[in-house]
């Protein structure tokens, strides 16, 4: 088995993991970790199942590596199954929402006691901004946190997702149009219509 290092290119990684190197995925997973998890929780939002789907992500990765054909960057390969994994979330969510229709998806909880109010307005402000990325159906929902959270090209958004070009710059457009839509709402006690 080879040696690999923080240094080790990622083709070296892969034969080494091919190779049954454990130390290689180790460092493929250290790698990517950090981005899977940033894009599992743009899609999920925050709640309990982000770390099963992360693992879940690097399971596949694993299983599926002699797969890779090297045509893209692993790390699309990687972030794919990223958005692929997130995406069976949302079913089993909206499956398990039919068998559980009284739930509440996000109890009040106090805000903490030496909480700014520029702080809370700020935390206010993103967690309004999650949900309503949370309403766009899922297609425009990956579009969006790829290109405009995480800050992929339009061209490494395609190939993450698979699908052309153009394809992900309509759903860009109609998820930023119904962004601005969901927004401009006002969504019950303290929202005037939009977020500032």
């Amino acid at each position: 088995m080879s040696n690999v290092d923080a240094s080790s290119t990622e083709e070296q990684l892969i034969a080494a993991t091919l190779q049954g190197n454990d130390d290689a995925f180790r460092r493929i997973v250290e790698r990517y970790i950090d981005e899977v998890s940033r894009t599992v929780t743009g899609m999920l939002g925050a709640g309990p199942e982000i770390d099963d789907v992360v693992q879940e992500v690097f399971i596949k990765l694993h299983r599926s590596l002699h797969t890779f054909r090297g045509e893209a960057a692993l790390k699309t390969f990687v972030i794919r199954m990223a958005i692929n994994k997130s995406l069976d979330a949302l079913r089993r969510r909206k499956r398990m929402r039919w068998l559980q229709p009284w739930s509440h998806d996000d109890p009040w909880e106090p805000p903490a006691e030496d909480a700014s109010d520029a702080r809370m307005d700020r935390e206010e402000d993103l967690a309004y901004l999650r949900k309503a990325v949370n309403q766009l159906p899922e297609g425009q929902r990956a579009v969006v946190i790829l290109r405009l959270i995480e800050d992929y090209s339009t061209e490494e958004t395609a190939l993450i997702l698979d699908i052309p070009y153009g394809t992900v710059l309509s759903r860009l457009k109609r998820g930023v149009d119904k962004l601005k839509t969901i927004i401009r709402k006002p969504s019950g006690p303290g929202r005037s219509g939009g977020v500032s």
